[in-house]
């Protein structure tokens, strides 16, 4: 076995792990002459089903539908996809490799050798939505900084280094930095997904496998095999296989804050007036316009669509069914529609900065997104003037007794 390969022998069964870099032509031809070679009973991949579908059908971005990704609560999904795939396909140039070819060519050889497969991973979505679930408001700013690094970054990494990443010393290192950095994201998509993996590779036919995953999760998925063999660990993953639910307290708090901030405006009108209370209105409706416009007005949209979101916007906070970013989104999809040549060159564009406003749809998610995070500011702050007003007025109150 290389340092790529681990062979595990439990219970009776042979399980070869074989550790990959998602754009090494080597791991390719690694992955290739091991399932020639071993002619196993089955082979499983690193993938799930939407991902495999993508790799089969590169053109699977024409089908896409904005206004259902929206309204569907996907966008930031959608957009962490695209910047992540821009950031392997960037990396995968430099050795003229296509992200997760060695995947593709581990279920192409084993198809046309007769061999059962696999897709042994866990869902993108649940992935990424446990990982903005289980974060805290530094980990969400963490995440959203990552993204927009890798997809900025005009750093070339080497094919030399590119075939470094599959050694142990060099991904240990990675993960102890990820560990120590974002413990919470990389027990997401890390220790869960090796879990997960470990998990479908058991619960596969045969006595002898070959799994191919990347090299980043060969220890955990061999540490949580292992255990599985052992008795220790479950291959029950239906708690980790779905999104938490909101707490509580984050239900409560999503309609407090609009039902606090009426009841504020109300209460200024009967205790100060006409005057105060149109005052507090008005403070309202210009915080959340201004910053929810500027939002869309960075992200260039239409200058309808800036309009659209600056009136929407004080209305839609006090909503928690409905978000300005899905109004200015659709507005912005309605007067400029994507063409065929903005989802051909969807993740080729997702990798600069002038890519984002080039690209009729990811200038849509980039509306989105900006208007959704101009929204948020104004709420806070139009929420904060509104207290500190008030707090005036009840000081007042207090001063004439």
């Amino acid at each position: 076995m290389s340092q790529t390969q681990k062979l595990l022998e439990l219970n009776g069964r042979k399980i070869t792990l074989i550790g990959t870099a998602h754009v090494s032509s080597e791991s390719v031809q690694e992955v290739k002459d091991a399932i020639l070679a071993q002619k196993p009973d089955c082979v499983a991949v690193e993938l799930d089903e939407k991902r495999c579908d993508s790799l089969k059908n590169p053109e699977k971005y024409r089908e896409l539908d904005i206004i259902k990704v929206l309204r569907k609560k996907e966008g930031f999904l959608l957009l962490a996809n695209l910047v992540m795939a821009a950031f392997q396909k960037r990396t995968g140039q430099k050795s003229g490799v296509v992200p997760g070819a060695e995947m593709l060519a581990a279920l192409n050889t084993a198809e046309e050798s007769g061999i059962p497969t696999v897709l042994a991973d866990r869902p993108v979505q649940i992935t990424l939505r446990r990982a903005w679930a289980k974060s805290s408001a530094s980990g969400k700013s963490q995440m959203l900084a990552a993204l927009v690094a890798s997809s900025f970054s005009s750093e070339e990494i080497s094919s030399e280094e590119i075939e470094n990443l599959k050694k142990s010393s060099e991904m240990d290192s990675l993960m102890q930095e990820l560990a120590q950095s974002m413990p919470t994201i990389k027990q997401v998509l890390i220790d869960e997904r090796d879990h997960f993996i470990a998990s479908r590779i058991w619960e596969a036919c045969g006595n002898n496998m070959i799994a191919v995953l990347g090299a980043g999760h060969l220890a955990g998925v061999e540490s949580s095999l292992k255990k599985i063999a052992a008795g220790q660990l479950s291959t029950n993953t239906e708690e980790i296989n779905r999104v938490p639910e909101k707490k509580l307290s984050s239900k409560i708090i999503t309609w407090l804050i609009p039902a606090l901030i009426i009841a504020l405006i109300a209460f200024s009108f009967i205790r100060g007036g006409k005057e105060i209370g149109t005052k507090m209105v008005l403070s309202w409706i210009l915080y959340n316009s201004i910053f929810a416009g500027l939002g869309a007005a960075v992200a260039a949209a239409h200058p309808l669509t800036i309009l659209v979101s600056a009136l929407g916007a004080p209305i839609t906070s006090l909503c928690p069914f409905i978000g300005v970013g899905f109004v200015a989104g659709a507005v912005q999809t309605f007067l400029c529609k994507p063409q065929i040549k903005d989802l051909e060159s969807l993740t080729d564009d997702a990798g600069s900065i002038k890519g984002f406003y080039k690209n009729k749809l990811l200038k849509i998610l980039l509306v989105f997104f900006l208007s959704s995070i101009g929204s948020s500011i104004g709420t806070f702050a139009g929420g904060a003037d509104i207290f500190v007003k008030l707090t005036s007025i009840i000081s007042s109150m207090f001063k004439k007794f």
